[in-house]
């Protein structure tokens, strides 16, 4: 442990500490000896103007005066060597996963990093390639689209834009008031007051044109109210729930099912035979079902009996065009 992170360390022990911290448990928590400790203690007092108080003498223990000690906080952002190279390795982990959106805004935050840790470590530079990130489905963005829609939902100001539905290839001009910008399965969309229709709506970012951030303050939502209309139900497009799915899995396909997160509201159950069941609110069933498919013969929609029927006339279509040979 270097002098950096032993002065943290010991500011971090005698401000959580509720009585004097006797000095060998300081010297086997920061790994040093009395004379670095003491050292350690008057550089804290003398140079930093820690409201020290210590005790001498054969039980030495030191603790921060307590009135003082609630208000001190050592100047200056200090971080371990571990929280810094989380932290890069979390700007890694943005620049992959949305490669230029947020690169340029970050790169002097990174640059800093990587100079606090070679300058307190080794000198070598971490092996941020080794975290891998690999996106699936993420769609083309537009930069600086996304940009305007970002600030103008950290801001509160309306914005107003061209959408592209893709689901019909209507084009239409919307003026919104943003509530809250959301990144799912590689993409972003945005959850706005439509003052145009009067109600909540969400929208891809990919499919935003022409954006404009407007000088009118942003109607705000209540969180209750947007995730009752946009996170009651399964999937991005959500709605307010329609019915509850009962889904369920092999033996085989349940070791994974089990452990993952479907929704907020899911409930799941083992059954006897090994099988498990999931049950979990829905409105659109597009979405749910396109999840379920891709478990193949390991999933089984149970309830309610439109979605079953729903389900069934997906596989029957698959399977027909399988029938002929590919033209």
């Amino acid at each position: 442990m270097d002098r950096y992170e032993r002065i943290l360390t010991l500011h971090r022990l005698l401000k959580s500490a509720h009585y004097p911290v006797p000095l060998p448990k300081l010297m086997d928590e920061l790994e040093c000896s009395r004379a670095t400790l003491y050292r350690d203690v008057a550089f804290l007092r003398d140079a930093l103007g820690a409201p020290i108080e210590s005790a001498g003498g054969e039980h030495a223990a030191f603790r921060y005066e307590l009135s003082e000690g609630e208000r001190f906080e050592l100047p200056g952002l200090w971080l371990t060597s571990d929280e810094l190279a989380a932290l890069l390795a979390l700007n890694e982990l943005i620049g992959r996963s949305g490669p230029g959106v947020l690169a340029g805004a970050l790169a002097p935050f990174k640059s800093r990093i990587e100079h606090l840790l070679s300058d307190r470590g080794s000198g070598k530079a971490l092996p941020v390639e080794r975290i891998r990130v690999i996106p699936w489905g993420a769609r083309k963005l537009d930069q600086q689209a996304f940009r305007i829609v970002a600030g103008a939902v950290l801001e509160r100001k309306q914005l107003r834009f061209r959408y592209r539905a893709r689901t019909t290839g209507a084009d239409s001009r919307r003026t919104v008031s943003p509530q809250r910008l959301t990144h799912y399965r590689d993409n972003w969309y945005l959850d706005v007051w439509d003052h145009d229709r009067e109600a909540l709506r969400s929208f891809a970012v990919d499919r935003i044109a022409e954006a404009q951030a407007l000088d009118t303050p942003a109607r705000d939502v209540p969180d209750a109210e947007l995730d009752q209309a946009l996170a009651s139900s399964y999937g991005i497009f959500a709605g307010q729930p329609k019915a509850w799915a009962t889904i369920r899995f092999s033996s085989h396909a349940a070791r994974w099912v089990a452990d993952e997160h479907w929704h907020s509201q899911q409930k799941g159950e083992w059954l006897g035979d090994g099988r498990y069941e999931l049950q979990l609110p829905y409105s659109n069933s597009k979405e749910l079902l396109m999840d379920v498919l891709k478990y193949g013969p390991d999933a089984e929609v149970i309830a309610p009996l439109p979605l079953r029927e729903e389900m069934k006339i997906l596989l029957q279509l698959a399977q027909g065009a399988y029938q002929v040979p590919p033209r």
